[in-house]
């Protein structure tokens, strides 16, 4: 089983690094939200122990980025905070458990084995249209059977689509899901991913997949489109 432990407190994190991998876990370790979002997306985990403070934000955000882009991974928040509020916004952010800091390894340990015995009975589907493929658990994607390397937006905008295939996904949609922001102030720059994401898809002699709907937003086409 591997895990990411993303924890600022370089003391800390070396004691539950140490801890996790006397119990068999792979555990990778990041200090920030940059660093767990790079680690999130291009290595597969069973399980993120998540710091809800660090240094370039709230992992509570880094946690919304995740369920964003279809990332099913168990996370287990970490937090000093113990006011009601804070344990709702994590587990509203889509948060699988919330453990109090200071706490016993003990209680982490039972909490983590729990959380990966529920994820063995959830696994997220694999999405196939035509022939491309998008595994949510594995983060992979191939069309035709070859590898395509996408950006955490692309993935998650991709996969918004595959989701509805035939279906308009709204522009509105897919900037509050994926920016949690207003579609206005973000039109162009969803528009570059995009476009960036049909070169990628739709490559040279390969059915194209990916359509504008000029006014509305994008689609997946169907199997019965022309």
């Amino acid at each position: 089983m591997r895990i990411l432990l993303v924890e600022d407190d370089r003391k800390a994190a070396g004691l539950l690094v140490r801890g996790l991998r006397e119990e068999g876990f792979v555990v990778d370790h990041a200090a920030s939200l940059a660093e767990a979002d790079e680690a999130a997306f291009v290595t597969t985990h069973d399980l993120i122990v998540l710091d809800g403070m660090l240094p370039d934000g709230d992992g509570v955000a880094l946690c919304r980025t995740l369920r964003a882009r279809g990332q099913q991974v168990p996370v287990l928040m970490l937090t000093a905070r113990d006011a009601l509020s804070d344990r709702v916004d994590g587990l509203n952010a889509g948060a699988d458990d919330y453990l109090t800091k200071p706490f016993e390894f003990e209680e982490l340990l039972a909490r983590l084995r729990a959380l990966l015995r529920r994820s063995d009975m959830t696994r997220p589907p694999v999405l196939v249209a035509d022939d491309l493929r998008l595994d949510p658990a594995s983060l992979q994607v191939t069309r035709a059977g070859r590898p395509v390397e996408l950006t955490p937006k692309e993935f998650a905008l991709l996969q918004a689509l595959m989701r509805q295939p035939g279906a308009v996904v709204p522009r509105q949609r897919l900037a509050e899901q994926i920016w949690h922001g207003d579609p206005l102030a973000i039109d162009n720059l969803i528009d570059a991913h995009m476009s960036k994401l049909r070169r990628k898809i739709d490559a040279a002699g390969a059915r194209p997949l990916i359509e504008t709907v000029r006014g509305r937003g994008f689609r997946l086409r169907g199997p019965d489109d022309a």
